[in-house]
């Protein structure tokens, strides 16, 4: 279960290895009730996302768990663990 962090928590690097609990809190765009109703999953940071905008960019495995696919973009919550 991994990630790639933008600017703001990636830190030139400094996130690498660190982990964080998120889950889906709802749709970005069109597709009703993207959320799978899963609670969350623990991601572990492992590369740079320089055009996320302060959030996090996951891995098909960690979307799918969280949210059905198709939605494509969700809306998230997540907390370092």
């Amino acid at each position: 279960m991994i990630a790639a962090a933008s600017d703001a928590i990636y830190a030139n690097g400094a996130a690498c290895g660190r982990r964080y609990s998120v889950r889906c809190t709802g749709a970005t765009n069109p597709v009703p009730h993207p959320c799978t109703g899963s609670g969350g999953v623990v991601v572990t940071i492992v590369d740079h996302c320089a055009g996320c905008q302060a959030t996090l960019d996951l891995s098909y495995q960690v979307f799918a768990a969280i949210a059905n696919p198709i939605a494509g973009k969700i809306k998230i919550d997540y907390t370092q663990v």
